[in-house]
C-alpha cells in the first residue's frame, strides 16, 4: 500500500503517448502487463468482498434515483467500511491503497450505483486530493485524518458560471488582507459535487502575484472550511442522471480564508487543479469500465430468456455484434486503465494524457452500451420498471465530468504536439543561422529521413500477435510523419485546427489502448505457455479491438492531409448564422 505521491513531470518524466507524436514506442512503460503484488491482491479482495456484502443489503440504486438522495445508512457504511479514506495515506488514517486498488474499488462503487461514485470519488478524487498531493505537512495533519474517517466530506470547487474548461477565465478573486492573516475570498462556483455534504472544500480563485515587477492576478488553490461565514449553498440541481449526488452552486463572500489555509504556493493553483484532475479521471474509466460488465449482464440475461421466432433473441447475429463490441472495447478499456494505474503506482511518469485517453474511451464506451442495453431490452428497456433508462441516464454525464471529452482531446493533441513542435521551432531558429548551424540542420535532415524509411517495432508483443503489433507500429510511423507535415504547414495556428487535434487524439486514444491491450494479451499468452487455445478468451479480444482501432487510426491519419473540413466547416457556420440547421424541404413553403 503505497502513499508516495505520484506528480507527473512533463518536462522530465517520459509518456508514451506524447513519444508516439514523434514516432518513438515507449515499451517499457507498458510491458510487461502489470501483475498487481500479492498485497494489493489481497487488499482488494478483502474490501471488494466487504463492500459488496453491505452493498448487497444496503444500497439501492434505482431507489437513491427515485428519492433524489441517498440514505444516512448508506453513507454511514461507507464511513464505517473505510472507504472514504481509501487513498488516503495511511500516515493520516487513511488505508494508503495504490492506484491499483483504489481505482478497482472505485470500480465496483460506480458499478453498483453511479450516484454513489460520484459521492465517493468527489471525496478522494478530486476533493481533497489536493491536500494529498500539495499540502504541508500541518494541513494534512489538520484535515486528513477527518475526511479518512468520513467525519469530513470534501468536494472540489474549480467550475464556474462564465469559466467551465477554460480555468483561467474565472473570476472568483482571493485578496490577502492588510496584515497578510488570511485571504478575502468571494466568487461563485457551480456544479459542486457533495456540496451540501461538504466540511471542507478545495477552491481556486484568483490572487496577486509579482511577475517581473508586475502585480498579475493567478489561479491559486485554497482549503476552505465549506461552514466558515459567507459560504453559501445554492439548492440541490435536478440532474438527468446521478440524482442520488447533491450537486450545488457555492457561493463564497468575504469569506476569511487563513493564510494558512492557501494549498501550494500563490499562482500555482491551475497546475494543481490539472495534477488532482489528473488522478480522477483514472476512476471515472475505471467506473465506466465495469460499468459497462454489468449493464451488459443485465441485457446477457435479457437476450437468453427472451424468445422471438422461437428461438432466443440472443442467437441472432445482430444481437452478437452488439455483446461482442461491448466485450471487445471492454477487454481494451480494462488493460489501459490498469497499465495506466501502474505508472501511476510507479512513478517518474508523466501519465496525464494517458488518463485522458483512458477516460474519454471508457465514458464513450458506457454511453455507447447504456444505449445499446436498452436497445436489446426493447420495449421494456424505455420502461422505468426496469433499469435500462436509468443506465442511459446515469452513463451520460461521465463524457462531461472532469473536463468534457472534446477538452480532453483537445489536452492530448495539443499536448502531445509540444515535443515535435519544438524540434521544429528549434530547425527554424537554426535556419536563421545555417552557416553556424549546418550541424543541427544536417541532424534534422538525417534523421527525418531515417524516421521516413525505419519504422518502429514492438520487441516484447507475443509471437502470436506479431501481425496486430506490426499494425499499431505502421499507424504510429504514419501518425509522427503526419505530425510534422501538419506543423510545417500550420504552426502555431494548429491550436485553431481542432478538426485536426480531434483526429490526432483518436488516433493517439487507439493507439495506446491497442498497445496496452497487446500488453494484456502476451500476458496471457505467457500464462497459458503460448497455447492460444487456452488464451483464446484475451487472443480474441485483442485480435478484434487492434484490428478495428488500426483502421480507425488510419482513417485518422490520412484524413489529416485529405478531408472535406471547409465544406464542414461551412455547414456549421451556415447553421449557426441562421438558426436553422440546413435548408427547408420546398413543401414547407
Amino acid at each position: 500500500m503505497s502513499d508516495a505521491p505520484h506528480l507527473a513531470d512533463p518536462d522530465h518524466n517520459p509518456s508514451f503517448t506524447k513519444a508516439i507524436f514523434s514516432g518513438d514506442i515507449r515499451e517499457d512503460l507498458i510491458f510487461p502487463f502489470p501483475e498487481p503484488p500479492a498485497a494489493d491482491k489481497e487488499a482488494a479482495r478483502a474490501i471488494l468482498d466487504s463492500f459488496r456484502s453491505w452493498a448487497k443489503d444496503t444500497v439501492d440504486a434505482r431507489k437513491h434515483d427515485h428519492d433524489g438522495k441517498f440514505t444516512d445508512e448508506t453513507r454511514a457504511g461507507m464511513a464505517a467500511l473505510g472507504l472514504m479514506g481509501l487513498n488516503i495515506p495511511e500516515a493520516y488514517g487513511g488505508f494508503g491503497a495504490s492506484a491499483r486498488v483504489f481505482n478497482r474499488v472505485f470500480a465496483e462503487v460506480g458499478a453498483t450505483d453511479p450516484a454513489l461514485a460520484v459521492y465517493f470519488g468527489a471525496h478522494q478524487s478530486i476533493g481533497c486530493k489536493g491536500i494529498t498531493l500539495f499540502g504541508t505537512e500541518a494541513q494534512k495533519r489538520t484535515h486528513l485524518p477527518k475526511c479518512a474517517s468520513g467525519e469530513t466530506i470534501a468536494a472540489f470547487c474549480l467550475t464556474e458560471p462564465g469559466s467551465g474548461s477554460d480555468a483561467q477565465a474565472m473570476r472568483s478573486t482571493a485578496v490577502p488582507a492588510a496584515d497578510g492573516s488570511h485571504y478575502v475570498l468571494n466568487g461563485e462556483k457551480i456544479w459542486i459535487s457533495n456540496a451540501g455534504y461538504a466540511g471542507l472544500f478545495t477552491v481556486f480563485a484568483k490572487a496577486p502575484v509579482e511577475v517581473d515587477g508586475k502585480t498579475k492576478q493567478r489561479v491559486t488553490a485554497f482549503i476552505v472550511d465549506a461552514h466558515a461565514p459567507g459560504v453559501s449553498l445554492g439548492q440541490i440541481e435536478r440532474k438527468m442522471g446521478i440524482k442520488a449526488s447533491d450537486t450545488r452552486t457555492v457561493t463564497f463572500e468575504n469569506v476569511r480564508v487563513p493564510i494558512g489555509d492557501r494549498l501550494g504556493d500563490v499562482g500555482s493553483g491551475f497546475k494543481i487543479a490539472l495534477e488532482i484532475l489528473n488522478s480522477g479521471r483514472l476512476g471515472l474509466a475505471a467506473a465506466s469500465t465495469r460499468g459497462t460488465r454489468i449493464m451488459m449482464r443485465h441485457a446477457l440475461e435479457h437476450a437468453r430468456q427472451r424468445k422471438q421466432f422461437g428461438r432466443p433473441i440472443g442467437s441472432f447475429e445482430m444481437i452478437q455484434r452488439k455483446v461482442a463490441a461491448a466485450a471487445i472495447d471492454c477487454y481494451a478499456s480494462d488493460a489501459a486503465w490498469m497499465v495506466t494505474a501502474a505508472m501511476v503506482d510507479r512513478g517518474g511518469i508523466d501519465f496525464s494524457l494517458e488518463t485522458a485517453c483512458c477516460k474519454i474511451f471508457a465514458s464513450e464506451l458506457a454511453s455507447r452500451t447504456a444505449q445499446d442495453t436498452l436497445q436489446i431490452a426493447g420495449g421494456i428497456g424505455y420502461s422505468k420498471e426496469y433499469p435500462y433508462e436509468q443506465f442511459v441516464r446515469d452513463a451520460r454525464i461521465n463524457m462531461i465530468f472532469e473536463g468534457t471529452n472534446e477538452i480532453l482531446r483537445a489536452l492530448v493533441a495539443l499536448s502531445a504536439l509540444q515535443q515535435p513542435g519544438e524540434r521544429l521551432k528549434a530547425l527554424g531558429e537554426a535556419f536563421k543561422n545555417p552557416l553556424q548551424s549546418l550541424g543541427a540542420i544536417g541532424s534534422y535532415i538525417a534523421g527525418r529521413a531515417k524516421r521516413q524509411l525505419v519504422k518502429p517495432e514492438f520487441t516484447t508483443v507475443h509471437p502470436a500477435l506479431r501481425n496486430e503489433a506490426e499494425q499499431v507500429a505502421e499507424v504510429i510511423h504514419a501518425l509522427a510523419l503526419a505530425v510534422e507535415s501538419l506543423l510545417m504547414a500550420h504552426g502555431k495556428e494548429i491550436i485553431e485546427k481542432q478538426f485536426h487535434q480531434e483526429r490526432l487524439a483518436n488516433a493517439a486514444i487507439d493507439i495506446y489502448l491497442s498497445v496496452c491491450t497487446l500488453a494484456r494479451a502476451s500476458a496471457a499468452l505467457e500464462t497459458a505457455a503460448g497455447d492460444e487455445a487456452k488464451a483464446a478468451p484475451d487472443l480474441d479480444c485483442a485480435r478484434l479491438f487492434v484490428a478495428a482501432a488500426a483502421r480507425r487510426s488510419r482513417r485518422a491519419v490520412r484524413a489529416l492531409s485529405r478531408n472535406q473540413d471547409a465544406r464542414l466547416k461551412s455547414v456549421a457556420e451556415r447553421a449557426l448564422a441562421s438558426g436553422s440547421l440546413c435548408p427547408e424541404l420546398t413543401i414547407d413553403g
